[in-house]
């Protein structure tokens, strides 16, 4: 790929300039302190995008007031007192050269009570689809309280260093979004009714901003080019009301798409739908305003970002979740070093689920993420002989570690391939961004001059003959196959892996699966087809689950594809089922007490997990003086847990 020019041209928002096209996208992090003050932590991790050469950062979100809260522990700027804290962050971000806006919001039907003590507001009392209660109507005079309280907040970002700010009015969602949508905004006075009285609200707001902020004081205004749902505000009329909020004083727009939570994969999408999906609606708002436009939405690589500039569909690019995944995303890309940028695979098991159940946002691909204020560790003062033994994410991330640190890592993998449950985890439909993770994983490996060792199987006789000063078993799992279970020994029995790995049955024609998890609905997405193509014909899947609902561990926007594709494929499900035996051509199964029989199957599909492959490390503990177990062969989980364990152990080593 040629060195990148546009994206690293200087571009002004109203008086401010930027220094190349790269925004860093609002997302959350819960990382200030329950009532609201800057952390150490937060300086942190937004100082490290900054050094890694963003050019604008606008932060998570920001209440404007103290009577609505979207999340815990979230920024705010409804009080003089947060100006000093916020101001240290401006400042360490300013020391890179790096411009940084906060992203203004109201709650509004998203208020959390449990939070703020208060319960939430809207334009109408409309059901809030995310939290499933009816926020009270504001009244007029509420209403104009509330845009005092939105200057107000611009005032104090302005007093604390922060360059500019951007209004939330996108997805139909909290308080501004809300107001400007037909979806939520039922109101037949002065802020509702027409299109215009929809928009009376944000005008408001930007007068007010401007008259207690400065004229001269940029407003980014984030909104959806298309809501995307029947009765919901249209591409059309987007193009209709941008020129009027930006004659009304938006100096740029940020342009999103959906509604959330009715379309929330497209508004953080998840991995395997399509990218940039929602610069078509930047590029249609770049028609009808002069103010720069900012394109959001699995823009992942320097190419793409380059591309959609030079094409004149966006004169910037926001990145949410690369920056997690590389903070360096920026400086690699000037540089040309585009192989060496960890990629975001769109996962959202490190971003989004594991800050919903409150373990700390962070990053699959880069555990360091969230812990910015914690040191790594640098060269190794005795460089040691390590062995490897594994080529999963695990394996791979504890090898390239510790070989970055100076030691001298051989990798023994027991197969011709690297990847373990990672490489077969890409094959199932729209997982393929897996294959870029590992890909990176296994470039960074190699690079790092490590030896590796294909179709070796690791022996106590072979550790004491290599005499490693440390051993790190990352032997990963194996399928877990029920030995209770009448049957289970048939030929017609495969494991997902087995399918996934390039088995015969792939081509089988009525399958049943037995196991409801992650695996089990994958893989019949995998197989099943309704045989509307007379060259593929009809594939029949059947998913037999003991549970009441299936893949309830996968991120909540792609479980929501995975089930319509699953619905569109005419998948059945029979749930809160038991499967008794296994027979030479279907299965018994069991349901309230209730037997019957499926005939007429020619492969049955144990997806009912994993249990851990270790047997070494008894075996060698009176061999080699370190020993490591980590990932699968610890216990099986994620990828996410694996990747962080090889950092931990090589780090460590």
């Amino acid at each position: 790929m040629k060195l990148l020019q546009k994206v690293f041209t200087p571009l002004k928002i109203g008086s401010v300039e930027i220094k190349n096209r790269f925004v860093m996208a609002p997302m959350a992090t819960c990382f200030c302190t329950h009532d609201g003050f800057t952390t150490p932590r937060v300086i942190d991790y937004y100082t490290a995008r900054a050094k890694g050469g963003i050019g604008l950062i606008i932060t998570e979100v920001v209440s404007v007031v103290s009577t609505s809260a979207y999340m815990p522990s979230q920024m705010t700027l409804y009080d003089d007192k947060y100006i000093p804290g916020l101001k240290n962050l401006t400042d360490a971000v300013h020391a890179h050269g790096a411009k940084i806006a906060p992203q203004l919001i109201h709650a509004g039907g998203e208020n959390w009570e449990i939070l703020s003590g208060h319960k939430s507001v809207g334009p109408s009392p409309v059901l809030s689809r995310s939290k499933g209660d009816v926020p009270r109507e504001l009244s007029v005079e509420e209403i104009e309280a509330i845009i005092e309280n939105f200057g107000d907040a611009a005032r104090r970002a302005r007093e604390a260093g922060f360059d500019c700010v951007e209004l939330h009015a996108a997805h139909a969602h909290m308080l501004v979004g809300a107001f400007m949508s037909p979806l939520r905004n039922k109101r037949y006075d002065e802020y509702g009714g027409s299109i215009e009285g929809r928009l009376k609200l944000p005008l408001k707001i930007l007068k007010n901003i401007k008259k207690k902020a400065g004229d001269d004081y940029p407003v980014i205004l984030r909104t959806s080019g298309d809501e995307l749902l029947p009765g919901g505000r249209t591409l059309q009329e987007t193009q209709y009301i941008a020129p009027i909020l930006e004659d009304a004083g938006v100096d740029a727009f940020h342009i999103s798409g959906g509604v959330y939570p009715d379309q929330f994969w497209k508004i953080i999408p998840p991995m395997g739908t399509p990218l940039a999906s929602n610069t078509p609606y930047a590029a249609a708002v770049k028609e009808v305003v002069d103010v720069p436009v900012i394109a959001v939405g699995r823009i992942h690589t320097p190419g793409l970002a380059e591309h959609i500039i030079n094409r004149g569909q966006a004169d910037m690019v926001a990145l949410g979740r690369p920056l997690l995944a590389d903070p360096e995303f920026a400086n690699k890309a000037e540089q040309g070093r585009f192989d060496d940028i960890t990629p975001c695979i769109s996962c959202g098991i490190g971003c989004i689920q594991k800050r919903e159940e409150l373990m700390g946002m962070t990053c699959l691909m880069n555990p360091a993420t969230g812990k910015e204020d914690q040191p790594g560790s640098g060269p190794a003062q005795t460089p040691k002989k390590v062995m490897v033994v594994g080529g999963g994410p695990a394996g791979l991330t504890a090898a390239r570690t510790a070989a970055e640190r100076g030691h001298h890592v051989t990798l023994y993998e027991r197969t011709s391939r690297l990847g373990g449950q990672f490489r077969i985890a890409a094959v199932p439909p729209f997982k393929q961004d897996i294959a870029v993770g590992l890909k990176y994983l296994v470039h960074q490996a190699k690079k790092s001059n490590i030896t590796i060792v294909f179709n070796t199987e690791v022996t106590p006789e072979l550790v004491k003959d290599e005499a490693p000063d440390v051993a790190v078993l990352a032997t990963g799992a194996v399928p877990f196959i029920p030995e209770n279970l009448p049957g289970v020994d048939k030929d017609i029995v495969v494991t997902v892996e087995d399918v996934l790995d390039g088995h015969p049955s792939q081509g089988c024609r009525n399958m049943v699966v037995l196991g409801g998890g992650l695996a089990g609905p994958e893989i019949a997405d995998f197989l099943a087809d309704r045989g509307d193509n007379l060259t593929i014909k009809r594939k029949a899947v059947t998913i037999v689950t003991t549970k009441k609902e299936v893949a309830l561990n996968l991120l909540g926007e792609s479980r929501a594809l995975l089930m319509q594709r699953l619905r569109d494929k005419d998948v059945k499900l029979l749930t809160q089922t038991t499967t008794r035996e296994i027979l030479d051509d279907g299965v018994i199964v069991s349901c309230n007490g209730e037997e019957r029989t499926i005939r007429n199957a020619d492969c049955i599909i144990l997806a009912r997990g994993v249990k851990k492959l270790e047997h070494l490390s008894e075996k060698i503990k009176d061999i080699v003086p370190e020993v490591y177990i980590i990932g699968d062969a610890k216990e099986p989980r994620m990828a996410i847990e694996a990747i962080a364990e090889g950092t931990e152990v090589g780090q460590k080593i």
